[in-house]
């Protein structure tokens, strides 16, 4: 990956940190809980950004709006901070990694750059919801170490910069 940054001041806003609410009531074990467009938002709002050390939802990379749930059918939309953005491809596939990681498998997951967002969307949207390039990426140990810095801390080279 080259050292240049695609976006070297990005717009910070701050962040909701609401957890929403749930009930305590129990459920039968039968049932299967629906999931909302809060819960996984809660989940990928804390994806940090590649480049910067601000997460998704700090860069408004990703907002609960953006999710659509229908069923079993999730679709992320999300909005890179700049049109030429060269990490669209790991942004998404970070939200696909922790969502894969932390949804049942009855879940079909789509991931699009937002519509007129990005100079490449069509590409980028064509390689988030391709199985096997996703998998292929998957099998890369260094894109797999950059998503897993993604899906936990901010790196401290990004902090220095």
């Amino acid at each position: 990956m080259s050292s240049e940054l695609f976006n070297a001041n990005p717009t910070v806003f701050s962040s909701a940190r609401s957890a929403s609410n749930t009930s305590d009531t129990e459920s039968d074990g039968d049932e299967v809980e629906e999931i909302d467009q809060d819960e996984i938002f809660g989940l990928i709002r804390t994806i940090y950004d590649p480049e910067h050390p601000n997460t998704l939802e700090e860069l408004r990379v990703v907002s609960a709006p953006q999710i659509t749930i229908k069923r079993n059918h999730i679709v992320v939309e999300f909005t890179p901070t700049v049109p030429h953005c060269g990490m669209s491809t790991l942004i998404g596939l970070s939200i696909r990694v922790r969502l894969l990681r932390s949804l049942p498998s009855r879940y079909k997951v789509d991931i699009f750059v937002k519509p007129g967002s990005h100079q490449s969307e069509h590409s980028v949207n064509k390689q988030l919801n391709d199985k096997e390039r996703v998998a292929a990426a998957l099998e890369n140990p260094p894109l797999v170490d950059t998503v897993e810095k993604c899906l936990s801390k901010p790196s401290p080279i990004l902090q220095l910069i």
